[in-house]
């Protein structure tokens, strides 16, 4: 099982988009520890990409439009840091 860090960026994005009702907290809650278990579940879709926020990263899905960015933590062993949320596309774009 994966340790999972949130970013303060991440935090904000996510506190955002679940206080604005765009995703439910227990979905975001059941994505995270589906990420925490297996990061390539078939369920999250996950996939490499290259953001020009954040570089090279994944990619896992929460819902049909909200994306998960998301990389290995280099100094740590089984950890993911939870770097951004948000749209697929459009001016909240996460990519």
């Amino acid at each position: 099982m994966y340790k999972l860090k949130q970013s303060k960026s991440f935090y904000r994005a996510a506190y955002k988009l679940i206080k604005l009702r765009r995703i439910s907290f227990s979905l975001f809650e059941e994505r995270l520890r589906i990420l925490s278990i297996n990061p390539f579940d078939k369920n999250l879709k996950t996939h490499k990409v290259n953001s020009k926020k954040i570089g090279l990263a994944y990619s896992s899905s929460l819902d049909a439009d909200i994306r998960i960015i998301w990389s290995f933590d280099q100094e740590e062993n089984l950890c993911i840091h939870l770097l951004d949320i948000g749209g697929h596309s459009g001016s909240n774009s996460v990519y």
